[in-house]
């Protein structure tokens, strides 16, 4: 069986075949300036534009949309749902084209997966895992405001399928197994996982938790409050003070971290100083998770892009490694996930779910 997965990005494409699970290529296609503004012009034309493009990239290998079994795309900004592959149907290409949950690159992913499936004679469309995966209990949503409910807004599709791996490592079904699984990127999430199930983590793009390289985590509320009612500064302004001009990346001037690590290695005080507190601030996050498990997790597993940083895992580590074993899965393979969660479908271990309109 072929699958195709499509992982579209804010100024590219990421794409790969699979066949069964086996990669037969993948490749990262970046848009040049010309491209990008032109999709500015309206979302059809970017539509357009990026389900071209996924074609272009395909027929390029030497493949055709005939050949495929299946199309997996990344999730996009959908009403709260649970994990696993749900078919893309109308009601979620409505959802996604008229942007009803926010605006996001990944919304194209279900709908160019649906045009693809339709190109290639209607076969399965998939998301997988999308962000907006809600399995928090009950008593994680409550928060001290009434009507602000805390919202699950996390790495789903790669938290899901690193805690799978690592639960087929061990010889465990994933009903069986609790993790406390940190992807650590651009924006860090913390989850626990409790026998399949996602039941609590942060809110990783504007909500709390740790800072990370580019956004701020948990702040004081007081202080943020004064700032918006300053006059200073416009809405966009303080948007970007919490995600984008925020964390690490607002303390030192970059978000690289190979070159943050050469800083700390060169002797730069403030450089050590931010990253360990971004360690601790992640470590406390941890703990946190462990309280939502009882104490009783299997490991703990490190994984994202930040993960590959041995310096920043061990700072992590020397503080969690009492709560239990301490993985490292550097990286992150969206596109081996997307697949995953297709091939699950298709050989019957799991079943698709329908979406429907909130």
């Amino acid at each position: 069986m072929k699958i195709f997965a499509i992982n579209p990005g804010s100024t590219g494409m990421k794409a790969a075949l699979y066949d069964d699970l086996n990669m037969i290529w993948s490749e990262s296609a970046e848009y040049s300036q010309e491209d990008i503004d032109r999709c500015k012009e309206s979302a059809e034309k970017e539509e357009n534009f990026r389900f071209s493009n996924s074609i272009e990239i395909l027929e390029n290998h030497g493949n055709r949309v005939s050949e495929l079994s299946a199309v997996a795309g990344r999730g996009g900004l959908l009403r709260p749902m649970i994990g696993g592959a749900w078919i893309i149907n109308e009601a979620m290409e409505s959802d996604l084209r008229l942007c009803r949950y926010g605006r996001h690159a990944s919304n194209f992913g279900g709908l160019i997966a649906k045009r693809i499936s339709e190109k290639a004679g209607s076969i399965p469309a998939f998301i997988v895992d999308p962000v907006c995966v809600d399995e928090m209990s009950p008593v994680a949503h409550v928060s001290g405001i009434p009507d602000m409910p805390k919202r699950s807004i996390f790495h789903a599709l790669n938290q899901k399928a690193v805690a799978y791996r690592i639960a087929k490592q061990m010889g465990k079904p994933i009903e069986e197994c609790r993790f406390i699984v940190v992807h650590m990127g651009g924006g860090v999430t913390v989850g626990a996982h409790c026998e399949g199930r996602v039941i609590d983590v942060n809110n990783g793009l504007g909500g709390y938790g740790p800072m990370s390289l580019e956004r701020a985590g948990t702040v004081h509320a007081g202080d943020l409050i004064k700032r918006c009612f300053s006059g200073k500064y416009s809405e966009k302004e303080i948007q970007r003070m919490i995600i984008g001009n925020a964390g690490v990346a607002a303390h030192l001037g970059t978000r690289d971290f190979r070159k943050i690590a050469e800083m700390v290695h060169a002797g730069d005080e403030k450089a050590k100083l931010i990253v360990e507190a971004l360690a601790y601030q992640i470590a406390a996050e941890i703990g946190s998770r462990a309280v939502n498990l009882y104490g009783r997790v299997d490991a703990v597993i490190l994984t994202g892009g930040l993960a590959n940083s041995t310096y920043l895992c061990d700072l992590i580590k020397e503080r969690v490694s009492w709560i239990s074993e301490v993985i490292f899965v550097p990286g992150e393979d969206e596109l081996r996930a997307l697949a995953e969660g297709a091939y699950k479908v298709l050989t019957g271990e799991e079943e698709a779910h329908i979406y429907e309109k909130e």
